[in-house]
């Protein structure tokens, strides 16, 4: 990672931030980006504290001009791109017949399309480089879950995307990886949107048995290395994708009784 130039979308906090040290901490010139300009700066003063030269953009992943301004800036600072990291997301958890329909547009727009726009105005330069499209997907990609179907919807067209690219560009010489953390000890769902498209603000689920996101930022720092195609973390998230494979209607159940035991759930009403 020498010198190489990697972008990182929402990087601000969490596993986002998490990558930004651990590829920072490799050589790399480190690109963030975040949407709220104080935690960004926060963070990026805390690179710069580190040694890691690093370039904080505030940025809208789901707006396309600001994708257009972070690939401008970087390629204006460091000469071009050699990473990118698809991380910045916003989970949500309703039933899909309490919630309004702008709530999952909101979630694609982020999650789906800031990936199509980043990737899209980054991809010159990372062809050139011969480099990697990292997508941060999840095994809600893999496996659809109850209470938060945007959410899902938004990581199946990501993975589908991230598929369809990597084929795309075999011949290219262009590394394409889909990342999946499972469940992590993140703020992402914390800023989970309810089914009025509010921050509910809590999660759901115990946050002390989970991955860290240094931890995953680490494996995602190797899988990079190693140019791997896919990446799915923790025993439960591994478990969950090969059931749902080969014992789809079991899994149904165990998604649902697993997700009805959350604090709060809908699902207990119907259990």
């Amino acid at each position: 990672m020498k010198d190489k130039v990697v972008i990182i979308t929402g990087a601000s906090s969490g596993i986002g931030k998490a990558m930004a040290f651990a590829f920072g901490n490799e050589g790399a010139k480190v690109v963030i980006t975040g949407r709220k300009q104080t935690p960004l700066d926060e963070t990026s003063k805390e690179l710069s504290q580190a040694g890691i030269d690093n370039l904080a953009i505030v940025s809208d992943v789901s707006l396309e001009e600001d994708n257009i301004k972070v690939v401008k800036q970087t390629v204006a600072k460091y000469g071009g791109i050699d990473v990118l990291i698809n991380n910045a997301g916003i989970s949500m958890r309703a039933m899909f017949e309490d919630c309004e329909v702008d709530v999952i547009k909101k979630v694609m727009d982020i999650n789906f399309y800031g990936t199509v726009y980043a990737t899209k105005y980054a991809l010159p330069y990372i062809k050139k480089a011969k480099g990697s499209i990292v997508g941060i997907s999840s095994i809600a990609g893999y496996r659809g879950l109850p209470v938060r179907i945007g959410y899902s919807a938004s990581k199946f067209a990501m993975n589908g995307f991230l598929e369809a690219l990597r084929t795309e560009l075999l011949h290219e010489g262009v590394h394409v990886l889909t990342a999946c953390p499972g469940f992590t000890a993140s703020n992402i769902r914390f800023a989970s949107l309810g089914a009025d498209g509010q921050t509910k603000g809590e999660s759901m689920r115990d946050e002390g048995n989970m991955m860290s996101a240094e931890e995953v930022a680490g494996l995602i720092l190797k899988a990079v290395k190693n140019r791997k195609r896919e990446l799915i973390l923790t025993t439960q998230g591994k478990l969950t994708v090969f059931l749902n494979k080969f014992l789809p209607s079991l899994t149904d159940k165990l998604v649902f009784n697993t997700l009805a035991k959350e604090k709060d759930s809908p699902l207990k009403k119907k259990n």
